[in-house]
């Protein structure tokens, strides 16, 4: 196993927990003065540390797909990065828009119709919102492709610095053209080329990477505790944004720290790293299934100092499961990218 296949494995397994992280506290963030602070900042604590999960996904595909020295070729192109993603996006929406008509007192058929007539703007179920800004990147990709192989490198370095400068105002509430959401999505995709093709991984990048990223999640948690605890309500204004600089300063921390240390695993740890990394995607798709239960019956009542762990464990080893299982088959792993 090449120390690439480890260090990209690493990532989308990271991701892939945080991710569920996020979902299982959810019923926390506005339970301000309704439970002990305690409780909430912890839930709080742990929203603001992971929001770089997302991003690292995007990373990941700006790494491997911008490093592509092949020839592009449109058909494959097409039919093995797009719509190898785009055909499941479709079908899981349509199981997730039944799915949201159902509740701990049953299923409301109109509820399930009236989320999906809404899809062609808003996501079926909460993690699919994901989806919708992703799939449009892929329209991008191969422009950045062609960017990549006849440009400097000073010129895709000046075209990231531009887009974390926007990032900042973006998280500041100055807003214009460059608060296209789709802008400040995409530039995730040269990030993740420079930071695995071009920066020289040394302790010194190591560190530096670590006091900014640390700072930035100190800066995120810190502001969102202080501005709600003012305004006596759950207050986030952009930092929780996977589009402002604090957020990505803290996922290339990450994308740094996993290829780093990612060839320093055991045999053993990177043999169950890249078997979940080969089903990540399917555990993001699937996992809501798991913590259904959860959120409609009210089971994540308990301090999310332990809750938290349990049902990211639950979620993501039922969810790995159950990818593994649809996987097995050729009539169904079509099902999971």
């Amino acid at each position: 196993m090449t120390k690439r296949v480890i260090f990209f494995d690493l990532l989308r397994c990271v991701a892939a927990a945080a991710v569920i992280a996020i979902h299982v506290l959810a019923p926390y963030r506005f339970e301000l003065g309704e439970i002990p602070f305690s409780q909430w900042a912890t839930a709080i604590s742990v929203n603001g540390m992971t929001r770089w999960a997302v991003p690292v996904f995007i990373l990941i595909s700006g790494a491997l797909l911008l490093s592509d020295a092949r020839p592009f070729d449109l058909s494959y192109y097409v039919r093995r990065r797009l719509g190898k993603v785009l055909v499941p996006f479709l079908i899981w929406s349509l199981f997730y828009a039944w799915l949201s008509g159902w509740s701990a007192t049953g299923f409301d058929g109109s509820t399930a119709w009236e989320v999906l007539q809404h899809s062609p703007q808003h996501e079926t179920y909460y993690h699919l919102g994901f989806f919708y800004y992703f799939i449009p990147l892929y329209l991008l990709i191969p422009l950045l492709q062609w960017l990549v192989k006849r440009v400097d490198d000073v010129a895709i370095y000046a075209l990231v610095a531009v887009w974390m400068f926007t990032s900042v105002l973006f998280l500041y509430g100055f807003d214009g053209a460059w608060s296209n959401q789709y802008w400040l999505y995409s530039g995730y995709l040269p990030l993740g080329y420079l930071l695995y093709k071009k920066l020289p991984i040394n302790r010194y990048v190591v560190l530096g990477a670590v006091v900014l990223g640390v700072a930035a999640l100190y800066m995120t948690v810190s502001t969102v505790i202080s501005e709600s605890l003012h305004y006596q309500a759950y207050t986030i204004w952009r930092w929780f944004s996977y589009k402002t600089l604090n957020t990505i300063l803290a996922a290339s921390m990450i994308f740094i720290l996993c290829r780093a240390y990612a060839d320093r695993l055991s045999a053993g740890a990177q043999r169950v790293v890249g078997f979940i990394s080969q089903h990540s995607l399917g555990i993001y798709l699937l996992h809501p299934l798991f913590l259904w239960p959860m959120k409609a019956f009210g089971w994540h009542q308990g301090h999310p100092g332990w809750v938290i762990p349990l049902w990211v464990v639950v979620a993501g080893a039922a969810s790995l499961a159950l990818s593994w299982l649809l996987s097995r088959s050729a009539k169904t792993r079509w099902l999971l990218p």
